[in-house]
């Protein structure tokens, strides 16, 4: 199973990007996604989170409004738009699969199994 993030680098502060997390290995469209971020010197926090089918996702206080989470099963990929971007939003992101248990999507870092290689966003003001 691997799962590998893409489409971070500079931008400014009101500025967009798109993340893109291509899965492989494993039926990707059979699990919840979620993208998680890691400041310096911080924990890994949670971002946003997308059922299977799309359907239902789910947003951090800190980027609702600002980042849309969505997938392309067919592809395998997920991606994570952001918009308005802020000096905080500065971290490296990581796309992550957590296999549906029956309580719905997660925004813990320890209910996902798989994890990728992030992709590093600066914001600079």
């Amino acid at each position: 199973v691997q799962l590998q993030a893409s489409g971070g680098g500079l931008a400014q502060v009101g500025d967009s990007l798109r993340l893109s997390c291509a899965a492989s290995g494993l039926a990707a469209s059979s699990y919840f996604m979620g993208w998680f971020r890691q400041a310096p010197g911080k924990e890994r926090e949670f971002v946003a989170a997308i059922s299977t089918s799309s359907i239902i996702t789910t947003y951090a206080d800190s980027v609702k409004g600002r980042f849309t989470i969505s997938r392309d099963n067919a592809k395998y990929m997920v991606y994570l738009q952001l918009n308005s971007l802020k000096p905080e939003d500065t971290a490296v992101y990581y796309c992550a699969a957590d296999r549906p248990s029956g309580v719905g999507l997660s925004s813990n870092v320890y209910d996902y199994e798989y994890w990728g290689r992030g992709t590093l966003v600066t914001v600079s003001s």
